[in-house]
């Protein structure tokens, strides 16, 4: 399958990092997510049903992400994922969370992570 549903550039806040300043406020993270999916039923049938739903992709990662008080980006990414794969029954996801500004300003850092297979 090389079926690939995404959503890019989703901006959202949590509480995330380790040092006493970042666990007063939320900071916005910027995520890119990629997801491996079978569009042939959907494209044959054009029913939401056998499609991706990632508008309830989006506001399950909303919901999670808002409500998270993880410390380092890595465990809330692995968390991502397994709840795509599980909530979804997607095989394979690649994630990229960006926590832009953590080292200076406008500079991007952050974490890719693929799991799964396609």
């Amino acid at each position: 399958m090389t079926d690939i549903i995404f959503l890019r550039d989703l901006h959202i806040e949590t509480l995330i990092g380790v040092f006493d300043w970042e666990r007063e406020a939320k900071q916005t993270l910027i995520f890119d997510l990629e997801m491996a999916f079978d569009c042939q039923p959907a494209a044959e049938s054009d029913e939401i049903s056998n499609a991706l739903n990632y508008k309830a992709v989006f506001d399950s990662l909303v919901e999670f992400i808002g409500q998270s008080e993880f410390f380092l980006i890595e465990k809330l990414a692995n968390e991502i994922i397994r709840l795509i794969q599980d909530e979804f029954g997607v095989s394979w996801v690649k994630l990229t969370v960006n926590k832009k500004g953590a080292v200076g300003p406008d500079i991007n850092v952050g974490v890719i992570m693929e799991r799964g297979s396609r």
